[in-house]
């Protein structure tokens, strides 16, 4: 869940919404904001998140500054450089929520608003985020274990690409809530696609009671078939999130449906509702409910819908 480096953190940081074109863009003070995440190599759900950001930054004349890092306390930092080049806001996500819980009241604590997305959504008020965009990932997890039930499914087998991160954690255990089946929990490393199926596949064959594998982001998905193919066996896969790749994939059958939460949303949605904070004092929520942007599935019945958006690279 593309990741990037600074200097002193080993994450990697671009400045963007400076090109886009004057005509549109609001007529308000330019702002910086510093959007923060704690994205995977190679991640394309984070594209999404960073393209709907620059949609937003382009329209609200905002100096959008992007970082990212997987590790919490390389995370925290980014966060504190941005604090220190006193940004006028910070978009940020919570994956492992104590680790940011410093940073963000010194931003606070510095006068600088804190929206969160897509992870974290459990410890917003905690952290004193300001407004959160983004899923209930328990809620999410219990709906798509739900649909499990419909499917007739007996057996899943959710896969959790990174131990301990919040919003993964949340999915798996609403799945287990949601479902009437059996559910295992399989821990793998998303930055080592051939040891991610090899241990899909291990674990296929090990259990051949296995009758559907859960996937937690779209680059997972594929690699899961491959496991199955791998492992001779029956089972089907869904996953969360989505790509263009993940479209096909559906529109042909080999995955069954998938989760949307819409990242492209969550990422123009935090930075937009910094430049409406800091410009009219708006906030969503009533400053305590969370703003959500799924879940909505999508099958194959539905698929072709967002298919063109998806081809855009927005969906």
């Amino acid at each position: 869940m593309a990741t990037g480096c600074s200097s002193s953190t080993g994450g990697k940081k671009a400045e963007e919404g400076d090109a886009a074109a004057s005509a549109g863009r609001a007529d308000t003070p330019r702002m910086t904001v510093a959007m923060v995440t704690h994205a995977s190599p190679g991640d394309t759900f984070w594209d999404l998140i960073r393209k709907g950001a620059q949609a937003a930054a382009a329209k609200d004349n905002i100096k959008l500054v992007y970082s990212s890092d997987p590790n919490a306390g390389n995370q925290a930092n980014l966060v504190q450089n941005a604090i220190d080049q006193k940004v006028d806001g910070i978009a940020l996500t919570a994956a492992k929520p104590q680790a940011m819980k410093d940073v963000i009241g010194k931003a606070t604590s510095a006068g600088i608003p804190v929206v969160g997305f897509n992870s974290g959504v459990g410890d917003r008020k905690k952290l004193g985020m300001l407004e959160y965009f983004g899923q209930d990932e328990n809620i999410a997890g219990q709906a798509f274990g739900q649909r499990l039930n419909q499917i007739g499914a007996k057996h899943a087998l959710c896969v959790i690409q990174e131990q301990g991160q919040v919003a993964l954690e949340s999915r798996c255990a609403g799945l287990k809530k949601g479902f009437s089946g059996k559910t295992d929990i399989l821990y793998v490393n998303d930055t080592d696609m051939p040891s991610v199926k090899s241990t899909i596949t291990a674990k296929l064959k090990q259990d051949s009671s296995i009758d559907q594998v859960v996937t937690l982001g779209a680059p997972i998905a594929p690699t899961a078939v491959q496991s199955l193919s791998d492992a001779g066996g029956k089972a089907k896969v869904a996953t969360f999130d989505l790509n263009k790749d993940l479209v096909s994939a559906i529109q042909k059958g080999t995955i069954e449906f998938t989760v949307d939460q819409q990242p492209y949303l969550q990422g123009y949605l935090a930075v937009d509702a910094l430049w409406l904070y800091r410009t009219n004092g708006n906030f969503s929520g009533g400053g305590a409910a969370p703003v959500l942007t799924g879940p909505t599935f999508i099958t194959k019945d539905n698929v072709d819908s967002v298919a063109k958006f998806a081809a855009k690279g927005t969906r």
